[in-house]
């Protein structure tokens, strides 16, 4: 199956997985902050690696949460947020604003991949009834393309097409909300496998 002729049915499975995996990151979110925090999904596509590259931009310095993906439905995760999301981020957990990403800010950025990944993975798992587990996060600063190269495009077998949820952080402590990219990049079966147990193949 062409990810690109997923049915509405389909992606509003997906859609719903993805609702469940926030409001699981958004409790746990709210336990590590001691804040109450909402997350929202605002979208859920199959977009293509060009389509990532030309919305945020191939040449774009972002921050990226990477963590491989084990069990029935193999792949990779990958978070993306720009670097001021990521200060925000920081300065929300710590207390501290940084001009630059510290080491103890990219150990942050690993606990909030940490979290948000294993929360959308046991969301998937639940509901499913599939073996999903998410690997350590590694945290990189690049620019995109490179992230994107180095991360998903390393082997012949994984499609050129992703599953992307936009998700957006909700704090009334913020001045602006934050929002970042959760891209899953599956092989090759592992989104039909997941819609099958879905019911909606």
């Amino acid at each position: 199956m062409s990810y690109s002729k997923f049915t509405a049915m389909q992606l509003d499975a997906l859609r719903e997985v993805g609702n469940i995996g926030a409001g699981n990151a958004a409790t746990a979110l709210s336990q590590l902050l001691n804040k109450k925090v909402d997350m929202t999904v605002p979208a859920v596509n199959i977009v293509s690696f060009d389509e990532v590259f030309s919305r945020i931009g191939a040449e774009k310095e972002v921050v990226g949460v990477i963590v491989r993906v084990l069990g029935d439905t193999p792949g990779n995760i990958l978070f993306i947020f720009e670097k001021e999301v990521s200060l925000n981020i920081i300065e929300q957990l710590t207390g501290l604003r940084e001009d630059n990403i510290s080491e103890m800010g990219y150990s942050v950025l690993c606990e909030i991949g940490n979290i948000i990944s294993g929360s959308y993975m046991n969301a998937i798992a639940k509901f499913t009834n599939l073996l999903i587990t998410p690997s350590v996060p590694a945290v990189t600063y690049d620019m995109l393309g490179a992230i994107l190269s180095t991360t998903f495009i390393e082997s012949a077998q994984y499609d050129d097409q992703v599953l992307d949820i936009e998700t957006m952080f909700l704090n009334n402590d913020l001045n602006q909300n934050i929002s970042g990219h959760f891209y899953y990049v599956p092989m090759p079966g592992s989104l039909e496998k997941m819609l099958n147990t879905l019911g909606v193949i």
